[in-house]
């Protein structure tokens, strides 16, 4: 149980680490770690219904074998798009 705490400890401190090297400082990082997780939790709910209406409208057939997937790949190339870091405003040089 102590070596669970231990890597769980060290977990936390290695990502606060390298959060807090990216571009932007720690506020930044977790803010964007915060859009890409409530992103992750409304493709999640749009997986699970449209999962179950698969399910439910098409109990056997191709449809109830391949359309899981292929909604899970469309939702995974979705979050490649919209889960990139927004463009940051070129610095003014003095």
């Amino acid at each position: 149980m102590r070596a669970f705490l231990l890597g769980f400890l060290l977990l936390i401190g290695l990502s606060l680490t390298v959060l807090s090297i990216r571009p932007g400082g720690l506020r930044r990082q977790l803010g964007l770690a915060a859009r890409r997780f409530r992103l992750v939790l409304v493709m999640g709910g749009i997986y699970v219904i449209s999962a179950s209406v698969i399910r439910v409208f098409f109990p056997e057939g191709w449809v109830a074998d391949y359309g899981p997937p292929v909604i899970a790949l469309a939702l995974g190339a979705t979050f490649l798009v919209l889960a990139q870091d927004p463009a940051t405003p070129p610095t003014s040089k003095p």
